[in-house]
């Protein structure tokens, strides 16, 4: 279990979950999850469909009861309450606005419902509108507005509560690919504007890791990993988090060779190269591991000439080029052993004349690649 708790200052906490379980029958959806929310912050939760993430959120919302466990918010439990008493609020992947009110009558929807007074009602609405940058839309019907700007109102229909914390569960799910990277910054933006702590579940990597101050990286009901965007990415714990966790070269291979902190590897399809043990259990000579290399950390040069200052070195001619603007990259297979990896074309334009065929070399330090004992069931697979 991996408890973000230490990462909270003291007396500083928004939500917290203690040893929080949910039972389906004989299925385990939560499974002994602990961890803490600093205040004012971005937390999200990324895992997979399955993961047990909606399960999590539902909980804190007060939707489900766990079967044991508590779920205290800003130092009060509050297991006994009903969602509609719990100091939180929710935006849902498909917003639930109401399609017949405005949107000043969507923001003032549960200011009715505790019985503000209208004076107040309108003044608390406009400065929402005002936050989330739809001053002018108030008189508007919903359907006049566009996907961003619906998602805007969902959440100034929120924060208009003032709630100690904002459940976001996939809000940018139902959007088109170019309006979800620009709700990327604006949602992080509404953060800090707001200044309320956000704690938002996706399967999306890319979403968690723009956003978020902390993510937590969930797999069959448990954390497996729970950090900075930065350390998740460059310093995985598992081999879980270093697959999941944006691109990688994976391989199986066997240890043939130890050295202090890195070890020798063959890969099932023939190469050997040296890495970084990089899992939490001792690896040991004839284990069967999980390698890691990403795209971006192999140094790219023409011909077969190798760079002797690099730990791992190999010639490759390219079998695939992949063009994605400053994303591109290229397939290329070990000319010894015809093994495959995928690298990243440098954003200079010095490989944009690049074609099918031509040899590279290939060097990348044993610090870039990282090696995870396999799992028993698939050594035994």
């Amino acid at each position: 279990m991996v408890d973000s708790n230490a990462m909270a200052a003291p007396n500083a906490v928004d939500l917290e979950c203690r040893n929080l379980v949910k039972r389906f029958g004989d299925f385990v959806a939560v499974d002994d999850v602990s961890f803490s929310i600093p205040a004012g912050s971005f937390f999200s939760i990324l895992g997979p469909s399955g993961c047990g993430k909606t399960t999590l959120l539902r909980m804190i919302a007060g939707f489900q009861g766990p079967t044991s466990g508590d779920i205290i918010i800003k130092g009060r439990s509050v297991l006994d309450e009903p969602p509609n008493k719990r100091p939180v609020n929710m935006v849902f992947q498909h917003l639930a606005l109401f399609p017949m009110m405005t949107v000043a009558e969507n923001v003032a929807y549960g200011l009715k419902r505790q019985g503000v007074a209208k004076a107040e009602m309108g003044t608390r609405v406009q400065k929402a509108l005002d936050k989330v940058s739809l001053s002018d839309a108030g008189p508007k019907r919903v359907d006049q507005l566009s996907g961003g700007q619906r998602q805007r109102v969902a959440i100034a229909r929120c924060m208009v509560l003032d709630p100690d914390v904002l459940l976001l569960d996939e809000p940018l799910g139902a959007l088109d690919l170019k309006l979800r990277e620009h709700m990327k910054v604006e949602l992080k933006q509404l953060q800090h504007q707001f200044g309320t702590t956000f704690l938002y579940i996706t399967h999306d990597q890319s979403e968690a890791l723009v956003m978020s101050d902390i993510v937590a990286v969930m797999n069959n009901g448990r954390f497996e990993q729970v950090g900075t965007p930065q350390e998740l990415y460059h310093q995985p714990k598992t081999a879980f988090v270093a697959g999941f966790v944006g691109d990688s070269n994976r391989w199986m291979g066997k240890v043939i060779d130890l050295d202090s902190g890195s070890a020798k590897i063959e890969t099932s399809d023939g190469l050997v190269f040296v890495s970084e043990t990089a899992g939490p259990d001792q690896i040991s000579k004839g284990d069967r591991v999980d390698v890691f290399v990403r795209p971006e950390a192999v140094t790219l040069t023409r011909g077969t000439s190798v760079d002797s200052s690099y730990d791992n070195n190999l010639t490759g001619s390219v079998s695939s080029l992949l063009f994605n603007g400053a994303a591109s990259r290229a397939l290329l297979k070990d000319t010894k052993t015809g093994g495959e990896i995928t690298v990243n074309l440098p954003q200079t334009g010095e490989f944009s004349d690049l074609e099918q065929g031509n040899y590279l070399s290939l060097s990348w330090q044993r610090t870039k690649a990282k090696c995870f004992r396999t799992d028993t069931a698939r050594q035994e697979g």
